[in-house]
């Protein structure tokens, strides 16, 4: 049996942090631990629960930057008249993962901590440029979601640091997201796709297929300062294809899902011209 910690306030939950190192699994709303656990991958010696800490759980924007708390549910987020009036395709991709009850439970800083491939907000979260605050006894840095994800479930949050908030600039002029699964009977995404125009360009981040959130700057900037018509979507979508190595796993095969990156990649592409930002929910 593990042994329980619930830390009223951020403070002791830092110090206790620090006290236990890796020792001490860090437990936001639960959802994808407790998997883990039912099925005998991992049997921490001690819980450390956020579930009592306040202020966790925020959503706010400041100097036009949107913030939200590590426990901040998926719920929340899809329902927030803030996230949804100023970054709809982010509002819309927390909507879309798994069911109610879990979006209920699952939080923001739980799944960019568990950095699980097969997940949707890592994807958008890149493409928005958002960055991850990590703190600690020391301190407090900050990493962007390239930084923070380093391989299939690992990250590089220290053993005595708390993922406490991700940081989301301002909202591009176009966004799309794009999810296609290959499975009716589950809700994980084969190829993820999130494509953005704003200031700084096009931006276009794949996820589902590897390790990390993909993305191929060199390839973006064949779009220049322009929106992508048909030939420069495909073309896009090519060299996405081309240039990521994919995963094989249940819900396709590496040469499977590359045919998917070039249509989705393509498809988000055509949506981000016409000025669209739905998020289909695409099936095989």
């Amino acid at each position: 049996m593990a042994a329980w910690l619930a830390p009223e306030g951020l403070d002791e939950a830092l110090d206790m942090r620090a006290e236990r190192g890796a020792e001490a699994t860090v437990l936001a709303g639960g959802t994808f631990l407790a998997i883990l656990m039912n099925q005998g991958f991992l049997a921490p010696e001690t819980l450390l629960s956020l579930g009592r800490v306040p202020g966790l759980d925020r959503i706010s924007v400041v100097d036009g930057e949107l913030r939200l708390g590590a426990m901040a549910t998926h719920r929340a987020v899809e329902r927030s008249r803030v996230v949804r009036d100023g970054w709809p395709v982010l509002a819309r991709a927390f909507s879309l993962v798994a069911s109610p009850r879990v979006r209920n439970q699952a939080t923001v800083g739980g799944v960019m901590a568990d950095a699980d491939y097969a997940s949707d907000p890592p994807a958008v979260l890149a493409a928005l440029d958002a960055r991850v605050m990590l703190r600690s006894a020391r301190g407090d840095r900050t990493v962007g979601v390239g930084e923070l994800i380093q391989g299939y479930y690992q990250t590089c949050i220290a053993d005595d640091e708390l993922l406490v908030e991700v940081r989301v600039p301002p909202a591009p002029s176009r966004s799309v997201y794009r999810k296609f699964r290959s499975r009716s009977g589950e809700d994980r995404p084969c190829v993820a796709v999130a494509a953005v125009r704003g200031r700084a360009g096009l931006r276009v981040v794949v996820g589902a297929v590897a390790e990390r959130p993909q993305e191929l700057p060199d390839v973006c900037a064949l779009a220049d300062s322009r929106l992508p018509d048909f030939e420069l979507a495909a073309e896009i979508g090519r060299r996405y294809a081309e240039g990521i190595d994919p995963m094989s796993d249940s819900r396709g095969s590496a040469g499977y899902r590359r045919k998917v990156i070039a249509t989705e990649v393509r498809r988000a592409l055509e949506a981000l011209a016409r000025g669209s930002s739905t998020t289909p929910r695409t099936r095989a």
